[in-house]
């Protein structure tokens, strides 16, 4: 191991990065509410003003991914695919195998400046994880439940609003719904056969309504949609703890471009559209798997050094006063001081982790193909109509409607 490797390697190296991000990070969503007042007079101010707030905490990120650990990402698609990248509103739709998937990403949004004003359809449950959720709710990223009943209004509010957005946004969109293992493959083929659809080898089946939806709400305003196929070298399985601990990963990502024009109006067809692109994925993912790269040119855009200096930028600020607070402690020889100060780290080392543990694929919280905890939940539910039917007296064909309005244990 080489001296820089090492030094990537030290906890209290990663615990001051981590140190940097979460105190910047709530600086920032503190002048974000600030920026709340600007709505109501001028609206695309206030975007304006967020989309760079925003863009100071995710390059943070993406510089642990450039600089940090070194990845480096190229792209297999056309000069004139490249030459479009951030002059257009568009989708991205990219396959979600890995826990960095989401960060390679955005070092492609950051390339070609849209970084800011990247926007996600994302579970409701990140609206709570401080930092990304809170982020994410000043950017007015469109949250959902995946309950299409309970979604409806929200997800047709929330994209309509961003027609009129100032600032050219990639909209990403995870149509599998969830981050691929085995199991959710295997139940996932099991829907597929049971609907006569294609199986898919490298995919789960793709959800269609939310990318109809999208489509449907912001066109007009979008321009294509890409197609983004995600692939590292060597069969790596890149991870956040990774990236932090400088290990350096080699991504490579196919990249096709989708003329608006070109996609269905009708639902129904452009849910098969969906459909046939994810097959066309599941084959990019064989060649891959046979030949080690993508068909077609590459090209390996710069990373820019703005990412660097905004970290700099934080870490100049914020370390300054702790280190010297630090040094007072251990100074002062207060056992009460110096106490405090390791309670403080110790609680600062298990919010930096709790925030990595957001992007594991064991702690992704979904239960997509989990059939052993719905028949859990199932049987819980029948439990209590069974209690409750024993109180209340009720008859015997009622409770066995109740049941079957479960869908049986």
């Amino acid at each position: 191991m080489g001296v820089v490797a090492w030094l990537k390697s030290l906890f209290i190296l990663q615990l001051l990065i981590g140190f940097v991000f979460v105190v910047s990070g709530l600086i920032i969503n503190f002048t974000q509410l600030c920026t709340c007042v600007l709505w109501p007079i001028n609206k695309q101010l206030y975007r304006k003003i967020n989309t760079r707030l925003s863009y100071s905490l995710w390059s943070q990120l993406v510089m642990l991914l450039e600089w940090w650990s070194g990845t480096e990402c190229t792209l297999y698609t056309d000069q004139a695919t490249v030459d479009k990248f951030g002059k257009e509103h568009v989708i991205i739709i990219l396959n979600h195998n890995y826990e960095i998937d989401f960060l390679c990403g955005w070092t492609m949004c950051e390339r070609y400046g849209v970084l800011g004003s990247s926007k996600v359809l994302a579970k409701h449950e990140l609206l709570k994880v401080p930092l990304i959720g809170w982020t994410w709710y000043f950017l007015e990223i469109v949250f959902c439940k995946r309950k299409w009943e309970e979604d409806r209004d929200t997800v047709f509010s929330g994209l309509n609003r961003l027609r009129d957005y100032p600032e050219y946004m990639w909209f990403l969109l995870y149509c599998e719904g969830t981050r691929f293992t085995e199991k959710k493959h295997e139940i996932s083929m099991q829907v597929a056969e049971s609907k006569g659809l294609p199986k898919l080898k490298y995919h789960l089946l793709p959800r269609t309504k939310g990318f109809t939806t999208t489509l449907q709400c912001l066109k007009g305003t979008v321009k294509a949609v890409y197609d983004v196929t995600l692939n590292f070298k060597d069969k790596q399985n890149p991870t956040l703890l990774g990236i932090v601990n400088g290990k350096k990963y080699k991504a490579d990502m196919s990249i096709r471009r989708f003329p608006v024009e070109e996609i269905p109006d009708d639902e129904k067809e452009c849910a098969d559209w969906l459909h046939k692109l994810y097959q066309e994925k599941d084959a990019l993912q064989e060649h891959y798997e046979k030949e080690g790269c993508f068909p077609g040119p590459t090209i390996k855009p710069k990373r820019r050094v703005w990412t660097l200096l905004n970290f700099l930028f934080w870490a100049t600020l914020l370390l300054s006063p702790l280190i010297n607070f630090a040094w007072d402690v251990f100074v002062s020889g207060s056992p009460l001081l110096i106490i405090g100060f390791m309670i403080f780290l110790i609680v600062a080392s298990v919010a930096v982790r709790r925030l990595i543990g957001v992007t594991e694929v064991k702690k992704t919280g979904s239960s997509y193909g989990n059939i052993e905890s719905s028949l859990r939940h199932r049987a819980a539910l029948c439990a209590v109509i069974i209690l409750f039917t024993k109180k209340k007296s009720l008859k015997k064909n009622e409770l066995n409607n109740k049941i079957s309005a479960l869908g049986g244990v």
